[in-house]
């Protein structure tokens, strides 16, 4: 226990030895003392205490006793709480409304819950000449205890006894506990004596917490003042290093329950990681070790600044406004700010659109930047406290024994540490020096140069990030297998921000819809982790292909510098990848890298996202496609770079972002790049099968007439033969067989697979007027989501339409009989193409409601330049159920013949690309037919979009995508 003078009397009036009378009035300061200094406006509907009680007194005497007494409590909780909201909502910038609105709120109840007390001991249950057994106490606990009370919060009462109840006490209990129940608060109770709540405060942390921030209300304010003489002498007394321990546990608990990370896309604002218990848990073990009241105590102490403090007051002030509003809005005590809310609350705490930047990002940003800074705060606090309560002899003569230096950085206690207080001041270079020594000898920095280096911040300037040492430095942490543990260290100090300033801008950064889960920041920091992991081939189940294709790469240390940078710009005005190239042939050379080096990371941030593109959204059958790629790779040595750093940007992105589908779309790409750009291999893949693949082919129908072979050979469309694996060919080219020779008019087949995670559905028929559109239907039906589409065209006229189909999920389909259904759904909407609308209406409604929040502008490009033969057409909109048999069915009514579909979403964004021809075969050409297929595409989008044109949003989206910074991105 600390020595220095408690800021709480009870301990000074109630200690071992003669009993001693309180002072009334010193403990009732010291029982409100958690409201500090700070002055709660009063509440108008709230009486004076003795006029109030007065008042009720009259009321319970009279003819309408109890229930009068209910109607009326109810009327002053019903105007108290409209009044806390009036002028919460009301709140002028730089008010602190979320203090003020906790704190009225814990003062009403307070009003309410005294009243009722003294109405129950006084006029129902009145005690008399009380015996020593007859003393009661009422106190408040848990967060009403600290007398913060949100608008939807429990309030948690705690009624002391000496020892056992008496009957008199327990009616008067009861009373107490109906009145508020009848009155509709949520009340959390216990009736405990003084021994039993020493006794469960040793055996249960959770109550020890509890008990430790408790607040007289009302009743025998000696049995309280002795309660907690006996709390801290049995209690608190040489126990804070076991308490530490147990807070930290619960809070590493908490923190795996929420992920780990504290970039959640819909956080909890009072269990996410540097939310509200975070504070909490500072101030409890705060209050614990030097027993503080408040926060602002510990200036005083010397274990904050001032400047931490007001971080503390900030953050708090901040997070209870915001925790307000949530339970505001959903009328219970909501703490997740979901999807739907965030807009909302955004615009009630003022944050309008700035720039490019939606009012609700900003929001964000500004929720994230603060969680940041309470994480940070807390983690270092923390970790101090729990040094200091190991502070004992044998600890120190441990320490000694173990103690060295390593690089002039002494290593105590398990700990790297600073040679003298003020050092970085003196050597700015040693805040990055710290960093690389902890990183390679696998130390931990102690706390307080942790702390040093937040405080000193300002040393880092321009003289020091243009100084070689700390440069080259730099290179050596973000190259080491470790980095992303020590770069979030410095994220976290503020030392990363401020030694390369643009990395400071995408802190926090967010983008707000459904696909990137994390903020830039932590979304960078975790793709160099995975490339590190790919790079010692920790991930090779995974990632076959880039673990393998690594080992090959030269340029490897620009390729960590890429990874670092790829969304450096990300939030500004333009395309973040064009951007991002200048800041990296500014920033590349400042740290060391050649000119070759600088000249491979600037090439890598501005096509960063050409290999995804050209993957999800280019028919990989189509030359021109690969000509266009091709031409932007340009070596194998790039082709493998951005393969690996494709791979790791797109894993970064979220849980399940990458999965099989797009790892087969990837791998696919890079071997026929590598194909093209290999130069013993002058072959260029045209539209017919290469002699392996036919041998290959040959042999998977070894059972075939060779007749038969030949001829389906001679009546396949050349393009086939780059679609599919030859095993996957010979398959398809039984069912065409079948069909044939049996006569059928449509003959279905369908494929599991698992390991590229989708179902692959094969129809075989002739040609008529809407047959992609009555698939697509049919699929849509089903709950299948189409990724890709590709329609063949034999010579004797059979069509071959071909879809890799998952479920809502992103699944494969694999139940068979979902496929059996989906087989005869099929057959059944071909020859009834009005039974498909009628099928798939309920399907339209599968998304969830929370998420029609978000707007996607609705965007439709035409591009004759893109493919040799086809005019491709790039379709933008939310995603639902059904859209591309909508797109479809407009391409249909147009006489436009699809030869191949390709479909991407991101989050709630769909991107559905066609391969167009009319009904010559050749291109559309004729401007005023690209404008209408433009235009009824467009409306064919808003009309089955619910948020489409919503006021407020949907404006602000589309004034962003008229910017350039809303791209299809896969990071």
């Amino acid at each position: 226990m600390s020595n220095k003078t408690r800021s709480n009397p009870l301990a000074e009036l109630f200690v071992p030895g003669p009993k001693v009378k309180p002072d009334k009035q010193q403990l009732r300061r010291a029982a409100s003392n958690y409201l500090g200094d700070f002055t709660v406006p009063g509440l108008a509907v709230l009486p004076q205490h003795e006029r109030f009680f007065a008042e009720l007194v009259t009321i319970y005497k009279g003819d309408g006793g109890r229930k009068e007494v209910l109607a009326r409590l109810k009327s002053i909780l019903a105007k108290g709480h409209d009044e806390i909201r009036n002028q919460f909502e009301r709140g002028r910038a730089g008010e602190p409304m979320g203090a003020i609105c906790v704190r009225q709120h814990a003062k009403l109840a307070d009003g309410v819950i005294q009243a009722i007390f003294r109405l129950a001991f006084e006029q129902a249950y009145p005690l008399v000449n009380p015996t020593d057994s007859e003393r009661v106490a009422l106190v408040a606990t848990g967060g009403y205890g600290r007398a913060e009370l949100s608008p939807q919060s429990d309030i948690d009462l705690l009624f002391i006894l000496p020892y056992k109840r008496t009957p008199v006490i327990e009616q008067g209990i009861e009373f107490i506990l109906y009145m508020l129940w009848d009155l509709g608060l949520k009340v959390g109770q216990a009736v405990r004596g003084v021994d039993d709540c020493i006794r469960q405060a040793k055996a249960d942390m959770t109550i020890r917490t509890n008990l430790l921030e408790c607040r007289y209300l009302a009743g025998d304010i000696d049995l309280f003042g002795e309660f907690q003489a006996r709390f801290d002498r049995d209690v608190v007394a040489g126990s804070s290093q076991a308490f530490i321990t147990a807070k930290l546990r619960e809070r590493d608990e908490r923190y795996h329950q929420m992920g780990d990370t504290r970039y959640m896309l819909e956080p909890n604002v009072k269990n996410g990681l540097g939310a509200l218990r975070d504070l909490h848990v500072l101030f409890w073990i705060a209050k614990y070790v030097h027993e503080v009241d408040q926060v602002h105590d510990l200036v005083g102490l010397g274990e904050l600044s001032e400047a931490e403090a007001e971080t503390f007051d900030r953050a708090q002030n901040f997070l209870w406004a915001v925790r307000a509003h949530l339970h505001y809005l959903t009328g219970r005590g909501e703490d997740r700010l979901t999807f739907d809310l965030q807009p909302e609350i955004s615009r009630r705490l003022g944050y309008v659109d700035h720039g490019n930047t939606l009012g609700v990002e900003r929001f964000m940003k500004h929720y994230f930047l603060v969680v940041k800074e309470v994480g940070a705060l807390s983690r270092i606090i923390t970790a101090l406290y729990q040094e200091q309560a190991q502070n004992n002899p044998m600890t120190r003569i441990g320490r000694a024994i173990w103690s060295y230096s390593v690089d002039g950085f002494p290593v105590n206690g398990g700990w790297l540490r600073l040679p003298a207080a003020g050092h970085f001041r003196q050597q700015p270079v040693d805040m990055l020096r710290m960093f690389r020594v902890a990183q390679r000898e696998q130390e931990q920095i102690h706390p307080e140069a942790l702390q040093s280096m937040t405080r000193n911040l300002s040393v880092i300037g321009r003289k020091l990030r243009d100084d070689p040492e700390a440069n080259a430095i730099f290179l050596e942490i973000l190259t080491d297998p470790a980095a992303e543990a020590t770069l979030a260290l410095m994220n976290d100090t503020g030392v990363l921000g401020k030694f390369l300033p643009d990395w400071a801008r995408i802190v926090a950064q967010m983008q707000y819809d459904m696909y990137h889960v994390y903020t830039v920041d932590e979304h960078t920091l975790r793709a160099v982790s995975i490339l590190h992991k790919i790079a010692a081939g920790k991930l090779v189940d995974e990632y076959p292909l880039a673990s393998r294709v690594i080992e090959q790469i030269n340029s490897k240390r620009a390729l960590f510098v890429a990874m670092l940078l790829h969304d450096i710009a990300k939030g500004r005005n333009g395309d973040h990848s064009v951007l991002g190239e200048k800041v990296a042939l500014k920033l590349c050379p400042r740290l060391g890298l050649s000119e070759e080096e600088t000249e491979t990371v600037a090439w890598l941030i501005r096509w960063h996202l050409a290999m995804s593109q050209t993957a999800l959204k280019r028919d990989l059958e189509d030359p021109k496609a690969l000509d266009d790629f091709v031409g932007i790779v340009q070596s194998v040595e790039r082709l493998r770079l951005l393969l690996v750093l494709t791979t790791a940007d797109i894993s970064a992105v979220g849980p399940d972002r990458w999965n099989s589908w797009k790892a087969g779309l990837l791998t696919r790409l890079f071997h026929i790049t590598a194909q093209r750009l290999s130069p013993d291999d002058k072959m260029r893949p045209g539209l017919t099968a290469s002699s392996a693949a036919l041998a290959e082919f040959r042999d998977h129908l070894k059972d075939w007439p060779d007749a038969r072979v030949e001829k389906f050979i001679e009546t396949a469309p050349g393009g086939i033969w780059h679609a599919f694996e030859p095993q996957q060919l010979a398959r398809l080219a039984r069912l065409v067989a079948t069909a044939e020779i049996e006569n059928q008019s449509i003959a279905v087949d369908t494929q599991v697979e698992r390991a590229l995670g989708y179902t692959q559905v094969a129809v075989i028929t002739r040609d008529r007027k809407g047959l992609f559109v009555g698939l697509a239907g049919a699929i849509a039906a089903n709950g299948g989501s189409i990724l890709d589409a590709k329609i063949f065209t034999f010579t004797n006229g059979l069509v071959l339409d071909v879809f890799a189909i998952q479920d809502l999920h992103g699944n494969a389909i694999t139940s068979g009989d979902k496929l059996a259904k989906l087989s005869v759904s099929i057959n059944r909407m071909l020859d009834n193409p009005a039974e498909v609308v009628k099928l798939i209406a309920p399907r339209r409604e599968d998304l969830p409601a929370r998420t029609e929040v978000f707007t996607v502008p609705p965007r439709v490009l035409i591009d004759n330049s893109a493919s040799n033969q086809s005019t491709v057409v790039e379709i933008n909109g939310r995603d639902r159920p059904g859209l591309l048999y909508d797109l479809g069915k407009v391409l249909t009514e147009e006489g436009l013949q699809i030869s191949a579909a390709k479909v991407t979403t991101y989050g709630e964004k769909a991107i559905d690309v066609f391969y167009l021809r009319d009904a010559g075969g050749l291109k559309i050409t004729h401007e005023a037919r690209l404008d209408r297929i433009r235009e009824r595409l467009l409306e064919a989008i808003i009309a089955g979009d619910t948020t489409a044109g919503r006021a407020g949003s949907y404006s602000a989206t589309t004034r962003r995508q008229e910017r350039g910074s809303l791209e299809p991105t896969n990071s």
